[in-house]
């Protein structure tokens, strides 16, 4: 059962989150497991304080290095090695193919960054791979962190109720977005599902749902499209009318 630990010095914000939808099933089917590990259990005062000025001045704070680096010795030494993430906004993008990484291992530590980040020495005493959701900033890691174990977490075999449904989603399928989705009720205010998802004609069905996704994809996120097979005659009004699924 593959082991996710999040060191933060909000654990009271994130619990809720980890014990509702795809992170509640995976832990109660006993298929993942979510430690929220608390930096101030490392500190070494009475005020249990994790951060102080940078030397050299400046604005904001740092995190000390003893409470990080002392979590991550702690639990190694209870568990065994993990894989270490660090949020950082200059690490390398988080994107669906490091989900899929990521759930194939067997021990993921994350590490929420807040204030102005954390002492530099924390880099020579652990070995931290900093990941980034994209080129913004939060004033904490916490976010990051749950995007990175749920997307992962929901990889996992046997925690989605239908195993078939991880295979089209955006990313996952050739690097494309996923196609549009329909269900009832047919005509709503108007706009009426595509007649040939009513045909029964899984042939042309299938090949609808390829074409509307090579023209989201190619309207929406032509970058995407670098290692994929595009085909220029893709075309369906309904490719830019509905929202996308996990975007």
């Amino acid at each position: 059962m593959p082991l996710f630990a999040i060191l933060t010095l909000f654990p009271e914000a994130l619990e809720p989150y980890t014990r509702e939808s795809i992170l509640g099933v995976a832990q109660s089917k006993g298929l993942a497991e979510i430690l929220l590990i608390d930096l101030r259990d490392f500190t070494r005062d009475r005020h249990r304080t994790v951060d102080d000025r940078p030397f050299g001045g400046g604005p904001g704070m740092l995190l000390k290095p003893e409470p990080i680096v002392e979590a991550v010795e702690w639990l190694e030494a209870k568990y065994g090695r993990f894989r270490k993430f660090a949020t950082c906004p200059s690490g390398r993008v988080f994107r669906q193919s490091v989900a899929d990484e990521i759930s194939r291992e067997e021990r993921v530590l994350i590490l929420c960054g807040r204030y102005e980040g954390f002492d530099e020495r924390v880099r020579k005493l652990v070995d931290f791979e900093d990941l980034s959701l994209g080129d913004f900033v939060l004033s904490g890691g916490e976010l990051p962190a749950l995007t990175i174990v749920e997307a992962s977490v929901r990889l996992l075999p046997g925690v989605l109720g239908n195993e078939e449904s991880i295979a089209p989603e955006s990313f996952q399928k050739d690097g494309l977005l996923d196609h549009p989705h329909y269900t009832r009720p047919r005509v709503y205010r108007g706009l009426e599902v595509p007649e040939v998802l009513m045909s029964g004609d899984h042939a042309a069905v299938e090949r609808w749902r390829e074409e509307t996704a090579h023209k989201r994809t190619r309207v929406r996120r032509p970058d995407l499209l670098q290692n994929t097979n595009n085909p220029e005659n893709a075309s369906s009004p309904e490719a830019d009318d509905a929202p996308d699924r996990a975007n």
